[in-house]
């Protein structure tokens, strides 16, 4: 019975599917490098691949608690532990909680900027959920949250959040809104059906196109903020790498087929640890 327990817990905040804080932790880690100028240390780079896999699994189980009405009535997400009665919400809840603990512990270990910006954090993360109900585009939001881990890494290295944060973290939004719209899109006739806010909705037919501007959007910011800050050819070829990253999933979602819109989302962890690694080399090389 206990690893039954066990095996329900990890696949509520979906252990077996790391694309989720891959997601995450990309641009968190880019942030680091950027903010230490190359290499920042063993201790920040725990501290925040850790911290992002706690807080992802945390997400999780705050976003089934709020969404287990509506997720019976999708198909991809009908078996979920929350919404099956597999956990109960006391349960999923105090998983959550203690999953959010032991992060903030993680953020204890830095500095007074990166703790007072690691609540501003947990307050979008528990918005985030119930955004779906009256907010039209809520990938922006989500955008909002998934980016957040760059202005605290630039806090826990400098003690600060300057400009460049904030761009990086606007750039980022764009990659959020793309990937997730082509998350929505696999869900568009379910969430038609019960009332669902989502991009793919609100957007329509312009979908497929307001993803590529979007995954356009984040290169571009990306790219001019790196331009002045490792060598040219690196942020180049980088750059070039995780557009044609983009080219493919245009050909994967452009028919708008379930299958294909969900692929395209899954493989979007590998475009972004594509910038990491530029910004990495883009650092060993200067």
């Amino acid at each position: 019975m206990l690893r039954d327990q066990l095996g329900l817990y990890l696949d509520l905040i979906r252990w077996n599917r790391p694309a989720g804080w891959l997601l995450l932790l990309w641009p968190t880690l880019s942030a680091l490098w950027i903010a230490a100028h190359g290499f920042p240390g063993w201790h920040l780079l725990a501290v925040f691949t850790l911290g992002t896999i706690l807080m992802r699994s945390a997400g999780c189980c705050i976003n089934d608690v709020a969404d287990r009405e509506f997720d019976r009535h999708v198909k991809r997400t009908a078996q979920r532990p929350v919404t099956r009665g597999a956990v109960s919400v006391k349960e999923a809840l105090a998983l959550g909680a203690g999953l959010a603990l032991a992060a903030f512990a993680l953020v204890l270990t830095t500095n007074r900027a990166t703790i007072t910006w690691s609540f501003v954090a947990l307050a979008i993360s528990l918005f985030y959920p119930y955004a779906k109900r009256f907010v039209s585009m809520p990938q922006a939001v989500l955008g909002i949250a998934f980016s957040f881990g760059i202005p605290m890494a630039f806090a826990a290295v400098q003690s600060r959040v300057p400009m460049l944060a904030w761009v990086l973290l606007l750039g980022n939004l764009f990659w959020v809104l793309a990937y997730d719209t082509e998350y929505a899109m696999v869900d568009r006739d379910d969430d038609l059906k019960i009332g669902m806010k989502t991009s793919a909705i609100t957007l329509g037919s312009a979908d497929v196109a307001v993803v590529m501007l979007s995954y356009a959007a984040y290169l571009c910011i990306w790219a001019f903020a790196l331009a002045e800050l490792i060598p040219l050819p690196v942020v180049l070829l980088a750059t070039l790498a995780a557009a044609a990253q983009a080219f493919w999933h245009f050909t994967l979602i452009r028919g708008r087929e379930r299958e294909g819109c969900f692929k395209a989302f899954r493989l979007n962890h590998w475009l972004g640890f594509t910038l990491f690694a530029g910004v990495a080399l883009g650092y060993t090389l200067r």
